[in-house]
């Protein structure tokens, strides 16, 4: 059996992953609500997600207020498909 990626095994970091899978891009405040996280649980999370390749962050500017967006990388895509994959081999499905 595969291992399972520690880094989409947070609870967590594969929410977000799972959002970002069916969006072009998601902001930040969207990404806290959907995930009923903290702002720095999302920050630190977020972080670990970057690090790791699997999404893109892009601060910016909305007129005044500042703006993070982030995006899932090609590689973030792969990382995830083998995640599901590992998963349904654990789950024999």
């Amino acid at each position: 059996m595969k291992d399972l990626d520690p880094i989409l095994h947070s609870q967590l970091r594969l929410a977000v992953m799972s959002i970002l899978m069916n969006v072009d891009e998601a902001d930040f405040v969207y990404l806290k609500q959907r995930t009923d996280s903290t702002s720095g649980n999302l920050s630190v999370q977020l972080d670990k997600l970057a690090a790791a390749g699997y999404i893109a962050v892009a601060k910016g500017f909305n007129g005044r207020k500042p703006r993070t967006t982030c995006r899932v990388t090609d590689s973030g895509r792969r990382a995830f498909a083998l995640y599901v994959e590992s998963l349904r081999e654990y789950l024999n499905i």
